[in-house]
């Protein structure tokens, strides 16, 4: 006869890492840019895009940092960001600072 259940196990939340001030905190909270195969840098809402992933916090200082210092191309391999693909990242961030 098995054991009484003595209630369920807390859920796992998944903690990722900002690639820009290396605070780390729910893969939830944060915001993917994920690199395709074909090369394209996109916002990944859902986080189930295949390629290669980097997490930022949504705030400005992150982005900025991100965008403007090149962290994120670092974290993604890449040596640059293609244009029209950074365009939409600006423009994401640009939302950011107008929510806060």
């Amino acid at each position: 006869m098995a054991p009484p259940h003595r209630g369920s196990r807390p859920r796992h939340i998944p903690q990722r890492t900002c690639v820009a001030c290396r605070q780390t905190d729910a893969k939830r909270q944060l915001v993917r840019i994920v690199r395709a195969p074909d090369g394209s840098v996109t916002i990944d809402p859902s986080g189930k895009h295949s390629g290669r992933g980097a997490y930022l916090c949504a705030t400005t200082e992150c982005w900025q940092a991100g965008l403007e210092r090149g962290v994120l191309p670092r974290a993604l391999k890449i040596e640059s960001i293609p244009e029209d693909n950074l365009d939409t990242l600006n423009e994401y961030a640009r939302h950011l600072a107008q929510g806060q």
